[in-house]
């Protein structure tokens, strides 16, 4: 062989381009053989039914299908000619493309045996790595190419369509139908077709014997060597971590094991006449029971073997007896030794420089093992010890891979300052000497080598300093090169007669990569991408995972891992990217929901308890306390043993031993290993996605509901005191504001939003808040009892009393609408919760209205001459008896006033809350609210009381009421006639009120300042339902309130005349008092003309006779 062919056989290139191009092509095949197996992503005309025939015939006839003559069994393909070379058209060209393939392959082998190249891993790293690896990825492609079991329809039916639309067919199909015969049993074929490459491949395989042997050690081996140790001799810890070949260091084993069984399967004759072969092939045997061809594609090698040696298996095979605890020791070893090798690197990241090998070393180690343990726990289903397949701590091992990572990541600018001194005051001299002592250097070789001289010696560290950009890629390729000329036999200048040539290259091609591929050597060690491909044990690690407390903090590993599946895709097939994403973003997306619902399950679980431990300071618990205090003091007895004493707050802090562990440190303990998790990274990519943890947990937080504080039974209508709800809130979000020494989470925004959720109708997902549940219950809990009588609004408690009733079950109401119930209920709603009641209190008033005003229909006439004559008396005396539903009026009209009582209660609470929060609001909103006189605008008067109404100030005009009142105008009716219900509507309730007399539960009571069948709240209905009314008609409400006065005293004098009051026992005028001291609009002097002084005088006169008469002891 002439010296110029030597160079013109471009090995180099030829090897990197043809093992790019071999595992494009191998995705391929793989994607095609995932699309065909699934029946919702194979091509549709596959699964059709009136297609089936012709597919079987495709199948039968394969390879001579005929088209033309064929037309009953290829009638289908024919209709859908068109649509079959669409969408077939990339299958097929991805078979055209392994022909191809092949055929490269084929004829670069066959110059490679020609030249009589040499290979030895130590000497021509590059080039046997290369050769080997093309070696293992044409097998992969044949091997997978005959597991797709559709390949002769899909190659049949596109030459068939071919040749319908064409006339004639392929042209490569005739040599492609060939090939996918020969390789029915590949096995077979390929063992031919490598008989003559078998010298080359046992060879190359020969080398790695002792690579294998040093590398292939059990944990016991590795501890004893102090493998990964960098404290094991402190006397060389400064010093570079080397070897005659580094790449070898970090080279995966997992390829190693690969290219040696896949290399002696297909030149197995060498098993039998070599001893050598015969060990290595034993050694790579005993380590796994699968290896892979590509992703989770695997071969069963034990099995394959044991089929194609048939009877030489006893010879030439040797079951993996104890694998599985192999790999498991390993992990175990790994797992401490990753760890020791972390804490010092991180606490002393200047060793990164010179003790960058070990680094890659160690990730390279973990990944064999993790992509070991993924592939058996996939693949082996029956097994006798089923835990060495599953590994609940190995979680810590990804930690500890994705922690070295992200050292080098970070620390990258240290190794370059160190190795770009490295590379050129040392390795520059170095390798400069040793090639002025080669004896032979032909002048091809000798410019190669002085180029890197030069280019090594240019280094300096103004160049890391100003952060540019390396790129040695040239400088590789050339070494690469240069391995290829001097490893033919007939090359002047022999590679392995110039070991410290490969020494000092191999040396200088690791320190290159630290420079300018330090994210690709990263990836090359560390890549997890087989995960996407592996989803179901991926999901039950996971799931191991956060069953193991002691491995919470390490969860976050599997997400990250996620962010590794971008390295798996390739330029030959783009059409896998969206699946790819997809898969990824949505098991990380799983895995962080699972994270951060584990972790809100425990935030609130010890929000629970500490709600606990509030609820113990709650006013109504210190009874039992004083109670046994005062009878010490009066020296009673103390309780029988059988009532239990009750501990005082507190006690849960008080412990005699340590080990004790109570359920609230346990929370803490498991919240704390989550939230180291969730707060590992602030944030990582996935799929050009940006994945921040913290808000994955805050989300969950926001969306956890506060209803079940309120303790709602919607059929018993039983709810906890607003008070007690308010109490635990706060419990709650003390604990929720604490989590900001746990998580870089945004707590107050955290608590933002859970509250303004519970100030509306429905939170974000659709269900009931406290607001609609306090709503609901004071409308049907607490006023229709109002309604009924058994409840009666106390003023001068300023709180709902219950009402006791024989043989009734009744909650005390007080409980639940005193003034500290009120201030609470607004401080659980908010101003907006607060508008809420208001808007669903004054629905129901208007409800009351509208049957109101249908009673004024029905006694308009009557109502109308009443008006005109109510200071008549002959003529009164005929028209009241003429009136119906009187008493339905008044209880109406009770109804509203216990409605609007309420309203004002709760409004005096959201006062006292804004004032306190917001004094700075409030003074300026009461200023406003001042300045408003009778001669205001009445639209500037409504705006200022909305704002006023909003703060919880009380104003003489209600206008949420206005509002609400005038939705209630009908189109049929004109505001004249709307303005003349207004008017009859306030006679109706002055003429009735009489009626009220002959009430026997019209009882004032001096104890609550009110009547037991609550018609003082009249007042507030007349009132207010009169100024709104009479605010939407723009009328003067002073003058038609003075009416309502001389109305009910003349109509006073005409029910006496007609005998409607004869059991008259309530005292006159204290009910037209309490309307006075509610209306801004009246005064005692305009009460004094319709009813005289003297007359409520003596009514309360009487009502405290009555009052002291009771009391007096009966004799």
């Amino acid at each position: 062989m002439s010296l110029p062919s030597i160079y013109q056989h471009k090995f180099a290139e030829k090897l990197t381009i043809l093992n790019d191009r071999g595992k494009g092509v191998l995705i391929r095949m793989y994607n095609i053989k995932k699309t065909c197996s699934d029946p919702r992503s194979k091509p549709a005309f596959f699964t059709e039914k009136t297609m089936e025939p012709s597919i079987k015939y495709i199948n039968k006839k394969f390879p001579n299908v005929d088209a033309r003559s064929s037309t009953q069994h290829l009638g289908p393909v024919h209709k859908e000619k068109a649509e079959i070379i669409k969408v077939l058209n990339s299958y097929y060209q991805s078979f055209v493309d392994v022909m191809e393939f092949r055929d490269h392959v084929y004829e670069l082998l066959n110059t490679i045996d020609a030249s009589q190249c040499y290979f030895d891993i130590h000497v021509n790293y590059d080039l046997t790595k290369n050769y080997l690896d093309l070696v293992v990825t044409y097998t992969s492609v044949i091997l997978l190419l005959s597991r797709i079991e559709d390949r002769k329809a899909l190659i049949g039916m596109y030459n068939c369509a071919h040749e319908m639309i064409q006339g004639s067919g392929d042209p490569s199909y005739a040599r492609l139908a060939q090939m996918v015969l020969e390789y029915d049993t590949p096995l077979k074929k390929l063992t031919e077709e490598f008989g003559p490459h078998s010298k080359a491949v046992t060879s190359a395989l020969l080398s790695l014997h002792f690579l294998f042997v040093r590398r292939n050690q059990s944990a016991e081996q590795w501890r004893s060597d102090q493998l990964l140790s960098l404290i094991s001799n402190s006397a060389t810890m400064l010093s570079p971590a080397s070897s005659d070949v580094m790449a070898c260091e970090y080279l995966s084993l997992e390829v190693i094991e690969r290219w040696i069984l896949t290399g002696f399967l297909l030149c197995h004759g060498c098993l039998s006449s070599n001893p050598q072969c015969l060990e290595l092939w034993k050694l790579g045997l005993q380590g796994s029971l699968y290896i892979s061809l590509i992703r989770d594609d695997a071969l069963q090698i034990h099995k394959v073997t044991e089929e194609f040696f048939g009877s030489l298996k006893g010879a030439i095979t040797c079951p993996p007896l104890h694998s599985g605890q192999l790999h498991r020791n390993r992990r175990a070893f790994l797992r401490n030794a990753v760890r020791e090798l972390e804490a010092l690197l991180s606490d002393q990241p200047g060793l990164l420089g010179p003790k960058a090998l070990c680094v890659f070393v160690a990730l390279s180690l973990c990944r064999d093992e993790v992509n070991w343990l993924l592939r058996h726990a996939e693949h082996v289903t029956k097994t006798k010890t089923p835990e060495d397949y599953a590994d609940s701590h190995i979680a810590e091992l990804l930690f500890l891979m994705e922690q070295l990572r992200t050292l080098v990541h970070r620390h990258g600018p240290v190794i370059q300052r160190y190795h770009v001194q490295y590379l050129a005051r040392f390795d520059a001299l170095l390798l400069s000497d040793i090639i002025q002592n080669l004896t032979v250097c032909p002048e091809e070789e000798s410019i190669i080598m002085s180029s890197f001289v030069s280019t090594l010696s240019s280094l300096t560290l103004k160049q890391v300093d100003k952060k540019e950009k390396f790129d040695f890629s040239g400088l590789r390729l050339d070494w690469f090169r240069l391995q290829a000329y001097t490893s033919v036999a007939k090359a002047p200048m022999q590679l392995r007669e110039s070991p410290d040539v490969g020494r000092v290259m191999n040396l200088i091609m690791f320190h290159s990569k630290m420079l300018d591929s330090l994210e690709e050597l990263v990836v090359e060690t560390s890549d997890l991408s087989a995960f996407c491909f592996y989803v179901r044990p991926f999901e039950k690690l996971f799931a191991l995972t956060m069953e193991e407390p002691a491995m919470l903090r390490f969860t976050i590993a599997f997400p990250l891992i996620c962010s590794h599946f971008a390295h798996c895709t390739h330029s030959m097939c783009p059409e896998e990217y969206p699946h790819l994403k997809s898969c990824s973003l949505g098991l990380c997306n799983s895995f962080l929901e699972e994270i951060a619902k584990q972790a809100a399950n425990c935030i609130m679980d010890a929000c629970a308890e500490q709600r606990k431990l509030s609820e113990q300071l709650l006013p109504k618990h210190c009874a039992s306390t004083i109670s046994k205090a005062r009878n010490k003091k009066a020296q009673k007895q103390p309780p029988k043993k059988g009532e239990p004493e009750r501990d005082k707050p507190g006690a849960e802090s008080q412990r005699k031993d340590r080990i004790v562990v109570t359920n609230m440190d346990k929370l803490h303990q498991m919240l704390s290993e989550l939230s180291l998790s969730i707060n590992h990274v602030p944030s990582f990519t996935v799929f050009e996605h940006t994945v921040t943890p913290s808000e994955y947990l805050s989300s969950h937080l926001e969306t956890r509901s506060f209803v079940l504080m309120a303790s709602y039974n919607q059929a018993t209508q039983e709810i906890a005191r607003p008070s007690e709800v308010l109490a635990g809130l706060r419990s709650y979000l003390a604990f929720i504001q604490s989590l900001g020494q746990f998580t870089c989470m945004d707590s107050s925004r955290i608590i933002r939003n859970v509250l303004l959720q519970q100030t509306q109708p429905l939170d974000s997902s659709g269900e009931q808040t406290l607001t609609t549940i306090y709503t609901n219950w004071y409308l049907e809990g607490l006023l229709r009892q109002a309604s009924t009588g058994a409840i009666v609004l106390s003023p001068a408690m300023q709180a709902f009393i219950s009402v006791p009733r024989e043989g009734e079950q009744s909650f005390s109401a007080e409980e639940f609408s005193d003034i500290s119930e009120m201030r609470a209920l607004a401080e659980l709603l908010g101003p907006y919760g607060m508008k809420f009641l208001s808007d669903n209190l004054m629905w129901h008033v208007t409800s009351q209205v509208v049957e109101l005003k249908k009673l004024v229909t029905e006694n308009m006439d009557v109502l109308v001459q009443i008006r005109s004559n109510f200071y008549k008396p002959e003529q009164m005396v005929s028209l009241l008896p003429r009136l119906t539903s009187a008493d339905n009026v008044l209880k109406r009209m009770t109804i509203i006033g216990e409605i609007l009582s309420f309203r004002s209660m709760a409004q005096s609470g959201l006062c006292e809350v804004f004032s306190n929060r917001c004094p700075f609001l409030m003074g300026p909103i009461e200023c406003l609210k001042d300045f408003v006189t009778p001669d205001t605008d009445i639209k500037v008067t409504l705006s200022i009381f909305e704002l006023a109404t909003a703060a919880g100030i009380a104003c003489d005009i209600d206008p949420a009421l206005v509002t609400a009142l005038s939705n209630l105008k009908t189109d049929s009716s004109s505001p004249e006639e709307e303005y003349k219900s207004a008017c009859l509507l306030l006679v109706f309730v002055a003429v009735s009120l009489p009626l009220l007399a002959s009430d026997p539960f019209s009882v004032y009571s001096i104890e609550m300042d009110g009547y037991s069948n609550n018609i003082h709240c009249l007042a507030k209905a007349i009132i207010h339902v009169s100024a709104a009314l009479f605010t939407i008609h723009g009328k003067n409400i002073e003058t038609h309130l003075k009416e309502f006065l001389l109305v009910r005293g003349c109509g006073q004098v005409s029910f006496h005349t007609v005998g409607l009051c004869a059991r008259c026992t309530a005292p006159k005028g204290m009910l037209e008092y309490c309307i006075v001291e509610e209306s801004s609009f009246l005064t005692v002097d305009m009460l004094e003309t319709c009813f005289p002084y003297v007359l409520l005088r003596n009514a309360y006169r009487e009502v405290h006779r009555a009052f002291l008469l009771n009391k007096l002891p009966a004799h």
